[in-house]
């Protein structure tokens, strides 16, 4: 199963082409990000990473409302509401 959760670019490192890159922050776990395919991504852009290539941008609202959602979630496995 992949989940896509939603990061935001904090650095632009390398700006050529294919390996153009920079470090995007998942909630204070920060990682080097292929960015080629989202060219227009800039610093405190939300993009949707797969397997170290962010493959879309999103806008401030729609990554707050997902990032809400898995602290919901998260919050429900630590009361013991989210056991089935």
């Amino acid at each position: 199963m992949c989940l896509a959760i939603p990061g935001r670019i904090i650095s632009l490192d390398n700006l050529e082409g294919m390996m153009r890159s920079g470090r995007v922050d998942f909630g204070g776990i920060v990682k080097q990000i292929n960015l080629a395919f989202v060219p227009e991504a800039g610093i405190n852009d939300y993009v949707i990473v797969h397997a170290g290539f962010a493959i879309s941008v999103l806008d401030e609202e729609e990554a707050a409302r997902t990032l809400e959602y898995i602290a919901e979630i998260k919050r429900a496995e630590e009361s013991g509401d989210g056991e089935g």
